[in-house]
């Protein structure tokens, strides 16, 4: 399903999520910001600035880059209204974006054009400006009464909105919108895994889980004269751009939010009756393809929520909202109380100490990174994995576990396997340089998960086998598919 959280098998304890639609909706209206949907914990000031006089109220749109259900955007439209002036969106766009080549900006700059016309339907401006996020903010924040940002996770997000709340002349604030629950009110500290942050997640899930309503604007805000790029033909802008074109633009996946809501209801009416049941079957294609517009931002993971329930009660939707909301955040909880998180020393004491203690142990076989990239190993459901990636910017979620576990067998040290798992993930993914890269990257070597009987190479560290692949699945069909994407390609 989410193809970015690696379903984690084996583990006696999980227990799915159960939501009830009708508590979701009894919960509406049970705090302030009822009228749009923007809880009061989701809101948070960056600054302690007054609010200026400027001609418009800003939002910063980066990480939440949709015009439907965005709390962020609809906090900044309900502070229009009530300041009695025109609404500016805005994003900055980067030639050189940390870790993103010509797939990644293909797919974001597809998204961006649809958000570009979904705010003209609502009347609202939005512009696209060249150059580093948190500079383009500041920029236009000089004639912004109050500046509205979303929220990101990762480190050089976070520092961004430091910097713009920091050297804002105006008041900053930031809302969370790309989550269910925010992470400071799920937990407090880092989680040890699923079954620790479940029940803290499923405690708040009437309060967040509820529709965000658009607000209408008083002000007309298309005519502010502010310069953008023209957002008419994606193509021409990504060329226009300098950046990495090493990694080609993959025809499988489009991005948007049209997009996106329409592979899920696709997904919800087709597949979704069969879904407990095959989800682990690498060789269909039964997943909701959410994980790239979820990690791009174009479409929420409360309306994905939403969505589910309205399809249907039952184990399917219990297994999907399990990997939606748990599995997905227990990463946003791993990046944000881990200041190393992708780093080798931020994986558990145990699983480095085992691993350690097993670097010296003979490897039946041995890849570099180039031989790996390439496909060029001696395991053909390995091969099609990489492949897939290669090809598609997409693996199925049970092959990408298998797929990471070969990578720490087959490196010549646990500290490699997890730079080239961690790059290979980031480079061909188009869900990669995500808080899900680096959290399930690091449950390749043991993060949130146990002590697994011992053996060589890998220690304690959970092991995977091709034998075990096709006891459970049916990796030679898998492998038949991916020729045949790769052919359509």
């Amino acid at each position: 399903m989410l193809e970015a959280c690696w379903e984690r098998t084996g583990n006696a304890s999980k227990a799915p999520v159960t939501v009830s639609p009708a508590a979701a909706v009894r919960a509406r209206g049970a705090q302030d910001g009822a009228m749009t949907g923007v809880q009061d914990a989701r809101v948070k000031a960056l600054n302690d600035h007054d609010l200026a006089d400027g001609r418009y109220v800003l939002y910063w749109m980066q990480q939440s880059q949709r015009a439907r259900f965005n709390h962020a955007l609809e906090h900044a439209a309900m502070w229009a209204n009530d300041l009695n002036k025109p609404l500016l969106v805005a994003f900055g766009l980067m030639d050189d974006y940390p870790e993103a080549n010509a797939r990644h900006y293909a797919f974001l700059l597809e998204g961006l054009q649809d958000v570009a016309e979904a705010l003209a339907e609502r009347r609202i401006a939005f512009v696209v400006q060249r150059g580093r996020p948190d500079e383009v903010a500041l920029r236009l924040a000089q004639d912004a009464a109050l500046l509205v940002c979303d929220r990101g996770y990762l480190r050089h997000q976070r520092l961004w909105r430091e910097r713009v709340a920091r050297e804002a002349r105006c008041r900053v604030v930031q809302v969370e919108s790309d989550v269910v629950v925010p992470v400071e009110v799920a937990s407090d500290k880092k989680e040890h895994a699923a079954r620790t942050l479940r029940p803290k997640l499923t405690r708040h899930l009437e309060t967040y889980l509820r529709d965000v309503e658009e607000v209408a604007l008083r002000a007309p805000s298309r005519e502010l004269g502010v310069e953008g790029l023209d957002l008419t033909d994606p193509g021409a802008l990504l060329a226009s751009l300098k950046l990495d074109t090493s990694v080609a633009p993959v025809r499988r996946f489009r991005g948007g939010t049209r997009e996106g809501e329409r592979v899920l209801r696709a997904f919800l009416r087709e597949r979704f009756g069969d879904y407990a049941a095959t989800r682990n079957q690498p060789q269909t294609n039964n997943v909701s393809h959410m994980s790239k517009y979820l990690h791009f931002g174009q479409i929420s993971p409360v309306f994905v929520a939403l969505e589910v329930q309205r399809a249907g009660a039952g184990k399917n939707a219990e297994v999907y909202l399990e990997e939606l909301i748990v599995r997905r955040e227990l990463p946003m909880n791993f990046v944000f109380y881990e200041p190393h998180y992708d780093r080798y020393d931020a994986l558990p004491a145990w699983a480095r100490k085992t691993l350690d203690e097993h670097r010296g142990d003979a490897r039946e076989h041995l890849y570099t990174r180039e031989q790996l990239e390439a496909a060029e190993t001696h395991d053909p459901y390995w091969n099609a994995a990489m492949k897939e990636m290669l090809h598609t910017g997409y693996m199925h979620n049970y092959m990408r576990m298998y797929w990471g576990k070969k990578i720490l067998e087959w490196s010549p040290s646990p500290e490699e396997a997890f730079e080239t798992a961690l790059h290979l993930n980031n480079r061909y993914f188009l869900d990669g340089r995500d808080a899900n890269s680096y959290a399930n990257v690091a449950w390749v070597f043991g993060q949130h998960d146990r002590p697994w009987a011992e053996r060589a190479v890998c220690g304690k560290v959970r092991y995977l086998s091709a034998g075990g692949l096709e006891r459970k699945a049916d990796p030679k069909a898998y492998v038949r598919k991916v020729e045949e994407l790769i052919g359509a390609a």
